[in-house]
């Protein structure tokens, strides 16, 4: 049954499992490509990044389905991208990145994720993020949209229920002299990032623990506590982030904008480019004392 959008939007399990089946059947779609005997051919959309047969599965499979559990727009990075005055007239709207990391896809390390989002009054509330080759999957609900008022961050695997999640204690981190483990784009450094994290090292009592990782998976990784920093000063898109955004969000982390530390939002910008944003576990801590 289509869950018709009210004042008051409440998602029960039933919803929240019928979106993981669906993140999981747009993931079977990409393997059934990434597992056959030759590559699909790749194309080259008009932004240099590349496109394959498995973006499009994925694609057609979520668009398809996503109206039929909650009935609002959806914005895919395959698919026109409306105009700023048309999508601000949209309080709730679903943001999809049917295959995020294609160039993994490509490579064939299986660091590639399935992402879709769901996005109220420019922040995501709700994300799924789901990992075809492993079969694992991270859901991240706030409590504003929980049918039970409790924020959930969870991971399943094989479909089933295997455990909630939650970023580390950076504050005890400090105090014990442990490491912190930062994320690093496996293709996308730039001299900011290079600078910024050279001030962290000098502010953190040990040396720091670099981890490399791809696609929207090193929001997760920080959001189930095998990381806790993620700095991201370089382009990323709106598509690319929400999901996990929501995920991390729940586990007790954040996003924030790097020139300002706002949380980030979405549907703001003609544009969907992100601006350069930090991600972190425990947001109880004072990340400013150690990056500003």
């Amino acid at each position: 049954m289509t869950m018709e959008l009210t004042s008051t939007l409440s998602l029960d399990h039933t919803f929240t499992s019928r979106l993981i089946d669906i993140t999981r059947a747009a993931g079977a779609a990409i393997l059934a490509i990434y597992n056959a005997p030759e590559t699909a051919n790749i194309q080259t959309k008009n932004d240099d990044s590349p496109l394959t047969a498995a973006d499009l599965a994925a694609h057609q499979l979520i668009v398809r389905e996503l109206p039929g559990l909650l009935d609002v727009p959806v914005i895919s990075e395959e698919s026109a991208l409306p105009s700023l005055a048309e999508r601000q007239a949209w309080s709730t709207y679903w943001l999809v990145d049917p295959l995020d990391g294609t160039k993994e896809f490509i490579a064939r390390n299986g660091q590639f994720t399935v992402n879709i989002a769901l996005i109220v009054n420019t922040v995501p509330l709700l994300g799924v993020v789901h990992v075809p080759v492993t079969d694992e999957t991270y859901l991240g609900v706030d409590k504003s949209l929980a049918e039970d008022e409790l924020t959930r961050a969870e991971k399943y695997v094989n479909g089933i229920f295997a455990s909630e999640i939650k970023t580390q204690s950076v504050g005890k981190k400090l105090a014990e002299n442990r490491p912190l483990n930062v994320l690093m784009s496996l293709r996308h450094g730039s001299r900011e990032q290079t600078e910024l994290v050279a001030r962290l090292q000098s502010r953190w009592p040990v040396p720091l623990n670099p981890l490399n990782v791809g696609s929207s998976l090193k929001f997760c990784w920080i959001a189930e506590g095998r990381a806790d920093f993620y700095p991201r000063l370089g382009p990323t898109s709106e598509w690319d982030t929400a999901a996990a955004q929501a995920v991390l969000t729940a586990a007790g982390g954040m996003v924030v904008e790097a020139n300002g530390f706002r949380p980030l939002r979405c549907n703001t910008r003609e544009t969907v480019l992100n601006p350069f944003f930090l991600a972190m576990g425990d947001a109880s801590f004072d990340w400013q004392s150690l990056l500003v």
